[in-house]
Order: C-alpha cells, then structure tokens, then sequence
C-alpha cells in the first residue's frame, strides 16, 4: 500500500518568526520548504552593531541551510517570493517558477517607510538588512576621512554632522554608538580634524525617546544619551531631505511661542523613523480579499490565520495581530522578536491541529519587557515580571543587556565571537570591524571586507 502524501508545509521568511515555526514542526509528519530571499537568518536587534563597527556580519548572521540541516523534513530554498495565490495553493517566485501547498505561514518581515517620501531612501538608508548595515558604516567611516581632507571649515562642520531620525531603540542605540565612536574609538586617529567636534544629532517627531517604554526609564534613558554627547531634538519632524541635509520643523527656540523650520547641513543621516510590512501583505490581501492596515500588515484572526482561508498564517512583523488573554480586553502584539517567535510556534501548532482537524488555539502574547541600550555602560531595561514590573537603567542594565543578547543569539560561534569583540571593546574602546570596501571615489556599495 502507497502511503498517502504528507501535507506539504511553506513558510514564507527565515527571521525569528519563520524559524520557530520550522522548529516547532521538527518531529511532526510534514513536510516543510522553508523560502528566503537570503542565504542567512540575522540577528537583528544587534544589526546597529555591524553598521557602527562594533561586530562583523558573521558574528550576527547564520546560514539557514546550516541551521536546519538536521531537520530531515524540511526543504531550504534561497527565492523571492513575488505573488500568493492563495485560491490556487501557491506562491509564484521571481524566477517563475511556483511552489505549492497546503498550509502556508507568512513571516516576510518589514521594511523601512519614509512616509510617501520614498526618493528620500538614497540619501537616508534605513536598518534592516546586512547591506543596509554595511551602506551606513560606509557612510560614517567615509564622513570623516571626508572630513580630514576638507579645507573648507564649514563643509567640514556638515561632514561631521551624523544625523538619526527616530528615537526609537533602532535610533537610540545608533546615535550613542556615532557618539562613541566620534568620542572614544577615532581618538587620536586624525591629524586636521579632531573627532570630538563631531555633532550627532537625534531627530524625534515625539515628545520623548523610546516611546514605548515608561516616561521614568524615557527620561532617564534621553539624560545618557545627552551626557554621551548627542544633541536630541524631539518634537521635530523632517519636511525634506536631500544629499546634503535635511528640512525639520520643530519646536522655536526658548521663549518664543510655535515652531520654525530649519535646515541642517548633513552629508551622513540614518533613517530609524518608520516601519513598513513587506509588500507580500498588500500582494495577499489581493488574493484573499483580507483587511490590511496603514503600515501595510494583515489583520489576523485570534488563531494568527487569514479571515476566509485558515491554511493561511501570517506572523510576525507583517501581522496585525492581537493577544487574547484569559479574561482581559484583546491587546496589540509589539513588533518585536519575542512576539514574532511566539507568533511562530502558535501557527505551526495551529498547523498541526488543522491536519488533525481539531480546533485551533487563539494567539496569547507574553510580554517579558524592553530592553534598549545608549552606550558604553548605558542602557534601560523594562521587565515584566510575576510580581510586578522591574526597572532600571546605568551601568546594570548595560550589563543585563549584554548577556540577554549574547544569551538569545544563535549559535555557541556567534555567542563566543560576540563576547569576545564586547569584552575586548569594553577594555579599549576599539571597534574591529571598521574595514569597508571602496573609495570615497566610489559610493557604491561591493560588500564587506
């Protein structure tokens, strides 16, 4: 007797999400492609590290097919999924070749949003991948050798102006690390500028930085950021943005009632500001006829599934979805990575009651806090705990920072690698992976060195 086919398994995306729903489906009768438009899952709450030369891609990078290669049921293939059909049960990729399934689960992550301004994308790259990362440690590296071989005083000053937009953790952690490295890790390494004079400059729409965590640990983590050395300016919105700055309207100065608008001479700005799902969400509710937001994310039902084709999951940084706690009103999943990999292990399992045809279990988020680190002993640390919440911020938050991080890597290389490049950088201030590729000729981008 031929055994009948075993339900065929695709998971869109090699980020937290995607993983974990692989993982969870390691022993189960399935079997599963994993697709990915890269080779490598990344590590991205340490991305801001490669791109300020604190750590080198590999130290935060993994091969997916490395990850998985003991896991005998599923399929890796390196593709860009470009269209789901969700009728059809299959996704198309770039290639035009197709891929079918039974039981799909959508974790294609984000991207950056410049809020209609994409032209401004060129001049402000944002943080979400290992290019965007090497494109702005080029930037920064190269802004200061600009800046060494520059006579003209004020083209040096917009040179040595490093700007971030957002002051959110992205943000936050950047412009403490520009701060470091104009302050600490460039000292003594140039003969007509001193690295010192460097302006960073930390633009927030906001009234606060980190807003999502409470005003105490806001207020106390915008008092190191200053005592770094970064100028912070919240209420301030970019109106413009070009080579060589940026437009902002925000609050006037003291004692005068309003706002004005003002230009900023930059020739190196980071883009923290806003978040975009993958254009797979706008792409799947055409196929489905699902409800997606303003920032492009589906809205999910309770179970993580698309409303009218429960074979479909969706999780992740592209799902709009809610927790379902026991006697409480439904609340907003964070697009965090702790979310995204509880979303993960929801949906597979979700997947595994479908097959068995038994019903389903509503999504419940356990929200273990924030973390979000300033700098060399700095940082703020939200925990939720069972007896309350635990906060605190300084020099222990920088360390519970450190280990949460090096903990939640994956790999025993990546997490050894890392502790190693801290521990040296903690002594000396140094950053080891400052080599780029290129001229300040060339401003394109060939890779990392």
């Amino acid at each position: 007797m031929i055994d009948p086919p075993r339900p065929r398994v695709l998971i869109i995306g090699g980020g937290f999400g995607g993983l974990e729903a692989a993982r969870a489906l390691a022993k189960a009768p399935v079997d599963i492609t994993l697709v990915d438009k890269t080779n490598h899952h990344l590590f991205q709450p340490l991305l801001y590290q490669v791109a300020t030369a604190g750590l080198a891609a590999p130290a935060i990078a993994a091969p997916i097919r490395s990850l998985f290669r003991s896991q005998s049921n599923l399929t890796t293939l390196l593709a860009e999924v470009v269209q789901i059909d969700a009728p059809g049960q299959r996704v198309l990729l770039s290639d035009g070749s197709s891929l079918l399934f039974d039981h799909l689960i959508v974790a294609a992550g984000a991207t950056h949003s410049y809020f209609g301004h994409d032209e401004w994308e060129q001049h402000a790259p944002g943080l979400k991948t290992l290019e965007d990362a090497f494109e702005i440690r080029r930037r920064v590296l190269f802004a200061f050798e600009s800046a060494e071989k520059e006579p003209d005083p004020e083209r040096r000053k917009i040179w040595l102006t490093l700007c971030v937009v957002g002051a959110g953790p992205t943000g936050v952690e950047m412009a403490g690390a520009f701060a470091e490295i104009a302050r600490q890790t460039l000292i003594g390494e140039f003969r007509r500028i001193d690295p010192h004079h460097a302006r960073i400059l930390l633009l927030e729409g906001g009234p606060r930085v980190l807003q999502a965590m409470p005003p105490d640990l806001s207020a106390k983590a915008l008092t190191q950021l200053q005592k770094l050395g970064v100028e912070v300016r919240l209420n301030s919105i970019v109106t413009d943005l070009d080579a060589n700055g940026l437009q902002v309207r925000g609050p006037a100065p003291a004692g005068v009632a309003g706002e004005i608008s003002y230009r900023i001479g930059s020739k190196c700005v980071v883009w923290a500001a806003g978040v975009a799902a993958s254009p797979l969400g706008k792409q799947l509710a055409l196929s489905t006829g699902c409800t997606v937001d303003r920032a492009g994310r589906v809205v999910v039902e309770p179970d993580l599934s698309v409303a009218g084709f429960s074979n479909i999951s969706v999780i992740g940084d592209l799902a709009a979805a809610l927790s379902y706690h026991p006697g409480g009103p439904p609340t907003e999943v964070p697009g965090v990575s702790p979310g995204a990999k509880q979303m993960g292990r929801v949906a597979a399992r979700n997947v595994l009651h479908r097959i068995a045809q038994t019903t389903t279990t509503p999504f419940v988020y356990q929200d273990y806090g924030n973390l979000a680190t300033i700098g060399h002993n700095a940082a703020v640390v939200d925990l939720s705990t069972p007896a309350g919440a635990l906060r605190f911020s300084g020099r222990w938050a920088w360390w519970f920072w450190l280990l949460a991080h090096i903990y939640f890597l994956i790999g025993f290389r990546n997490r050894l690698v890392v502790m190693l490049d801290w521990g040296a950088a903690y002594l000396s201030f140094s950053r080891n992976a400052r080599v780029v590729a290129g001229t300040l000729q060339n401003h394109t981008h060939s890779g990392e060195s």
